[in-house]
């Protein structure tokens, strides 16, 4: 009988990233759904290396770990609001084709009982084993935002925060909700702050109009996120810091960045990269589900969307940008191509820096031994060429 070694190992090799930095002649190996090695090709234990069914060699390729998107709301015609297995599998199959392995379903401003049904919705796809990319859990965007600053959230359905709701949410649903993002100004805000934070639970700032006084208050209450940096928030004035002030010079806020070129000057994301430390800056898509879909009507959430040009806007106001059309790969590949990060630094940016975020990084978001087998391979111009999740290749 075949030992577990000769049953399953698959060896990639090329430029290897570890948390040790770039192996210019290194080597993964993938056995069953973790990864066995991943290093310095001359290191690779023999038992491997021979019982090897499937050698792949790229060697002017670069080998990655598998993006995270701690926020997005879909993709592929569809929209997590709309939630149902069917629903769940095309957003996942497409985001995982484009590079993403785990994934927040991110939701919108919208009545309680839609939320309720979202997450109920999640919480049974995530118990039946997912296909795809995995939904590691929910992301609430809304509904307790500031009406000043709606972006494509529904004004309608905006509430003060509900530490009640969440509370019905958490103990139903445990380990689900991941993320919360709140105005910090509003009422009750600061107790859900608090309460979130004492549970792990990322409280995150966005739709805001909070000052930079309102936005430090938060930070000591638990606030520790801010979602699409500069985009539905106070901006930055010498004499009124806002909130895009705390977010740039607070190291205890991590800071999400859609690179899409459209939401944020690529400029401005060099700013934002100079100033955070260096795990506290997430590449995100805030992808709609006209992701991977040809110009045309849409919807986010329950408003309507105009795509033109691959850019969304809400169609009663096309000044107001409604979510994006960006892909993990595509905002990695703008990151090193059109910001100047490196390698290393961007794929940071795409996976062990959200993996930290929302606590899964002791089984994904980087290349090591033990960890699950998300991993991608890149060519040598970062045109993505295969995608494993847990060791499975999708793509």
């Amino acid at each position: 009988m075949s030992s577990p070694i000769e049953a399953s190992v698959q060896l990639l090799y090329g430029h290897v990233l570890t948390p040790n930095g770039m192996s210019k002649d290194g080597v993964v190996a993938i056995q069953g759904e973790r990864i066995a090695y991943a290093g310095d090709a001359a290191d690779l234990p023999a038992a491997l290396k021979e019982s090897a069914l499937e050698v792949i060699n790229q060697p002017d390729g670069y080998i990655v770990p598998g993006f995270i998107d701690i926020h997005v709301h879909g993709g592929n015609s569809e929209d997590f609001m709309d939630a149902s297995k069917e629903n769940l599998d095309k957003i996942t199959a497409f985001h995982s084709s484009q590079g993403t392995t785990a994934m927040l379903a991110t939701t919108m401003t919208a009545p309680k009982a839609n939320i309720d049904r979202v997450l109920a919705e999640v919480h049974q796809y995530r118990s039946q084993g997912m296909p795809h990319a995995r939904l590691e859990g929910v992301h609430l965007e809304g509904p307790f935002i500031s009406p000043k600053w709606p972006g494509a959230q529904n004004p309608e359905h905006i509430v003060h925060a509900n530490i009640e709701w969440l509370e019905e949410w958490v103990s139903r649903y445990p380990d689900l909700v991941r993320q919360v993002t709140l105005a910090p100004e509003r009422e009750g805000a600061l107790e859900a702050i608090s309460w979130l934070s004492e549970r792990g639970i990322v409280a995150a700032l966005g739709h805001t109009d909070a000052t930079y006084d309102e936005v430090e208050t938060a930070v000591e209450a638990g606030l520790s996120h801010g979602v699409h940096t500069f985009n539905a928030m106070t901006g930055l004035h010498h004499r009124k810091p806002g909130a895009v002030g705390a977010m740039l010079g607070d190291d205890r806020l991590s800071c999400e960045i859609i690179a899409d070129g459209i939401h944020v000057h690529p400029a401005a994301i060099r700013i934002l990269a100079r100033m955070k430390p260096e795990g506290q800056l997430i590449l995100i898509t805030d992808a709609m589900s006209a992701t991977g879909m040809p110009d045309g009507e849409y919807t986010l959430g329950d408003l309507p969307v105009t795509v033109e040009d691959g850019i969304a806007t809400l169609k009663e106001n096309r000044n107001s940008l409604a979510g994006s059309t960006l892909t993990m790969i595509k905002g990695f590949q703008l990151l090193v191509r059109e910001v100047g990060l490196s390698i290393e630094q961007a794929s940071r940016l795409g996976s062990i820096n959200p993996a930290k975020k929302i606590g899964i990084d002791q089984r994904t978001g980087s290349l090591e031994a033990g960890k699950l087998a998300d991993v991608l391979l890149l060519s040598s111009d970062l045109e993505l060429h295969g995608v494993w999740i847990q060791g499975q290749r999708k793509h």
